[in-house]
């Protein structure tokens, strides 16, 4: 019986691993049992945290690092990525404004801004690239992608033509933006936002009701912000002379969607398929004969839209069965079975502290990973005697 060939295509797990050492650690595990399986990582993301690294990796392109002002003002030391010998650049808002930046107790979605997002893109587009994909989530902000506008050169200014302030609180003052001064290479570069969300910008699904209070939004500011985005939107739909503030993903990374739809005349692209068309993800699991994925999290949200949802769709439309291993697992955790995985491991083996769970992530990861590869292997091996039994070569 020869070894298995077995794609290893897991997303990060948030706040202790990122996607390719959760690869790894998978494969360190499955190795204990199949030293000689044909073992292929191939980590994936969904648009948001490990997109660059992601496409950087499977591409064999770089990364450029600069500081940039982060989502409260201060400096912070960010990259992107640069693919095709240059010509694409791929942009995590999270690099720059990403949530995991500022301490819980100083998050203020009303004055974050996104203009650190927009260092980057410019930096990018300077380097005269042709393609800039920019990956929504795991943002501080509610600005609308005002910030972003301003470092690529647009101006927001209030009744007496001057400058608004930053962040989202602000933007209830703005009467006219100035695109004018607007990069050239907006203009000329395709500019694809990846998000894995459909939230439109304003109302009781748009950006700040539904991922405000991950930020900081307190219920008495809910309101507030809301008021501000909507002004927001009224005046940048008039200077750009498009509206796409209800179209799905507007509300993504704070309504950084609306900004890049609206004056950046950005396509919204789920994230998944993205990274998994740049890491030829398809053809690996086509020709596998297990896939293995997994998140920091499995549960009900795992199937709506997030990384290994998508795994799992490319398994089963190949026929490869594929088994998803969670951090933890939560409730709904059935429906990532109905969605065609085989199982579902949860890696935590005891009741423990948030920062004891986290710690151990990569031994847990290890030895779930082994558990997955010996009940497989017992599947195979039972398998294999009983066609023997019944005459047939297995």
């Amino acid at each position: 019986m020869r070894p298995p060939r077995v794609v290893i295509a897991p997303d990060s797990f948030k706040e202790s691993l990122a996607a390719p050492e959760v690869a790894a650690a998978i494969r360190v595990g499955l190795a204990r049992v199949w030293p000689d399986a044909d073992l292929v990582e191939l980590p994936v993301a969904d648009g948001g945290e490990g997109t660059v690294a992601a496409m950087v990796g499977a591409a064999h392109g770089r990364l450029v690092t600069l500081d940039v002002r982060g989502p409260d003002g201060r400096p912070v030391r960010a990259s992107y990525g640069l693919l095709d010998d240059g010509r694409t650049a791929v942009v995590e808002a999270a690099a720059a404004a990403g949530l995991h930046l500022v301490a819980e107790a100083e998050r203020a979605p009303g004055t974050a801004t996104t203009y650190g997002v927009g260092q980057l893109v410019a930096h990018a587009l300077d380097q005269g690239v042709a393609r800039v994909v920019v990956g929504l989530g795991g943002t501080a902000t509610n600005d609308g992608g005002a910030g972003l506008l301003e470092a690529l050169g647009a101006r927001m200014l209030d009744a007496h033509g001057e400058p608004v302030g930053q962040g989202g609180a602000a933007l209830r003052h703005v009467r006219r933006v100035d695109l004018a001064g607007l990069h050239a290479g907006v203009g000329a570069a395709v500019v694809e936002a990846a998000c894995d969300v459909d939230n439109p910008l304003l109302g009781p699904q748009g950006a700040t009701a539904v991922f405000g209070p991950q930020k900081g939004v307190d219920a008495e500011e809910v309101d507030a912000l809301e008021d501000a985005l909507r002004t927001w939107a009224d005046v940048l739909a008039a200077a750009s002379g498009h509206d796409p503030r209800e179209e799905p993903g507007a509300g993504a990374a704070g309504g950084l969607g609306f900004a890049l739809l609206s004056a950046a005349s950005a396509r919204l692209r789920p994230g998944f398929p993205l990274v998994a068309e740049a890491v030829g993800l398809g053809r690996a699991v086509a020709e596998a004969d297990l896939v293995v994925t997994g998140e920091g999290c499995v549960d009900g949200q795992t199937v709506r839209g997030k990384a290994p949802s998508g795994v799992i769709a490319l398994a089963r439309e190949a026929g490869v069965p594929v088994v998803v291993i969670g951090g933890s697992v939560g409730p709904g955790s059935d429906e990532v079975v109905r969605a065609g995985a085989v199982a579902v491991f949860g890696c935590v083996p005891a009741p423990a502290g948030i920062e004891e769970v986290l710690g151990q992530a990569r031994a847990n990861l290890e030895r779930t990973a082994e558990q997955v590869a010996a009940t497989w292997e017992s599947g195979r091996r039972a398998a294999g005697m009983l066609d023997r039994s019944n005459g047939q070569v297995g």
